[in-house]
């Protein structure tokens, strides 16, 4: 899977819990909590979509290494052979 591919799956995931943003303007390496303004239980569901879609689970010990989309992009893509 490509990083444009990747990317456009986890804006994919995170659209229902941010209907409103403009996913053409987002920084990819703001906090994404504060970019997107949800808030930590959807944060949290938006890993689960992570999970349940890409078989890549974050455990909470490592949600401080997944604070950006390209944190996240990095995470899943040491994790994905």
């Amino acid at each position: 899977m490509t990083d444009t591919e990747l990317m456009s799956r986890l804006l994919g995931l995170l659209k229902p819990f941010a209907p409103e943003v403009d996913f053409d303007d987002i920084d990819t390496s703001a906090n994404l909590q504060e970019e997107v303004e949800i808030d930590s239980f959807d944060f949290l569901n938006f890993l689960i979509a992570i999970d349940e879609d890409m078989g890549v689970m974050v455990p909470e010990s490592d949600y401080g290494q997944v604070m950006s989309l390209d944190d996240l992009m990095d995470y899943i893509t040491a994790r994905v052979v």
